[in-house]
């Protein structure tokens, strides 16, 4: 499974730092923008593939584990800096899990919403990835 992390270009001073997000910063334009926060250490998000969006995610406070899975692989990254984002391409399967206290998660994805595009249930996202990726 290939994996890719973005450096987010920043701008450092003694007075702290500036992570800057401009056109071609990423591989992609952004359409939709939120964040996850005051999610309890004990909780999972995600949960869900998608057959056409990408996503960055980036820990712009504290850190939590990102769990994917191609349908073949099983990998686990930890996001603990705000100025690294982990590209999520589409047909990947992703969790989150073990959020520390305070932790912010930014999603920046290349698309509006649209339900038609995730896949929710893991043994279905299996199935699509057997039928229509070998």
């Amino acid at each position: 499974m290939n994996i890719e992390i973005f450096n987010i270009p920043k701008i450092e001073n003694s007075l702290g730092s500036i992570a800057v997000i401009e056109n071609g910063a990423i591989p992609f334009n952004i359409k939709r923008c939120y964040y996850l926060f005051d999610i309890p250490s004990y909780a999972k998000r995600g949960g869900h593939s998608h057959k056409e969006l990408n996503q960055i995610l980036i820990a712009i406070s504290g850190s939590f584990d990102v769990i994917l899975h191609d349908g073949k692989e099983k990998k686990t990254v930890t996001l603990n800096k705000p100025d690294k984002g982990l590209l999520i391409k589409p047909n990947i399967w992703r969790e989150l899990e073990n959020f520390s206290s305070g932790s912010v998660c930014l999603v920046l994805a290349s698309e509006v919403f649209d339900e038609e595009d995730y896949i929710r249930d893991f043994e279905d996202f299996l199935n699509y990835m057997n039928t229509n990726h070998k």
